[in-house]
């Protein structure tokens, strides 16, 4: 039982490594569209009467794309759990990911959920998803200070399961457009949950069979 753990665990961590590096690409030449600062690019052509009505969700958004590539560059080095010979990497990179979501990218996610596209089940899976991105990373920050480190390491998968929704709520979406063709508004209501439950409810899984 042990051994089969053990393989699970360095299968996924491959799969993780892989997977993470294509997708981490994809995610960065989305971010670059974004530089520099301007009103009128990619997804904010959608959203200009934000935009004009509310100068704050500017600084929000921008606040939210900038910090979320670090923040799932130090998530994943942080799940890693290796120092690669470097004194205390992973404690600063665990802190460098749990003071990016606290103050940044968290809070920026739930005040643009509240102004999603699709209608009030996207907007409140938005909120739902940026309330429990704060929630386990603040866990997973006390745990830490409590040095309960196992269930700390519990906290931070579930965190960084929701910090890949910006990734999978992007395959979901292709896959449902791709297959189904639905209405453009009808696809934002469907990925808004699809693309952070499955993630969660995966890791849960996982920890339940005490996989990590």
């Amino acid at each position: 039982m042990l051994s089969v753990k053990k393989n699970l665990s360095i299968t996924l961590k491959i799969l993780l490594i892989i997977g993470f590096g294509y997708f981490f690409w994809l995610m960065l030449k989305i971010t670059l569209e974004y530089i520099p600062v301007r009103k009128e690019v990619s997804f904010l052509m959608i959203k200009q009467t934000e935009v004009t009505e509310r100068p704050d969700y500017l600084y929000l958004f921008y606040a939210h794309v900038y910090t979320s590539i670090f923040v799932l560059l130090s998530g994943f080095l942080a799940i890693l759990r290796k120092d690669f010979g470097i004194k205390n990497l992973h404690k600063n990179i665990g802190k460098t990911y749990i003071f990016l979501i606290l103050v940044f990218a968290a809070p920026s996610g739930i005040y643009m959920g509240i102004f999603a596209n699709g209608g009030i089940y996207s907007k409140i899976s938005f909120v739902i998803l940026g309330c429990l991105w704060w929630l386990s990373t603040f866990k997973a920050y006390q745990l830490a200070r409590q040095k309960n480190f196992k269930k700390h390491q519990q906290w931070m998968w579930r965190s960084f399961a929701l910090t890949l929704s910006a990734v999978t709520l992007r395959m979901w979406k292709v896959i449902i457009v791709y297959l189904l063709h639905p209405n453009p508004m009808d696809v934002y209501q469907i990925i808004a949950w699809l693309g952070w439950i499955p993630n969660l409810l995966f890791i849960e899984y996982l920890i339940a069979k005490k996989y990590i």
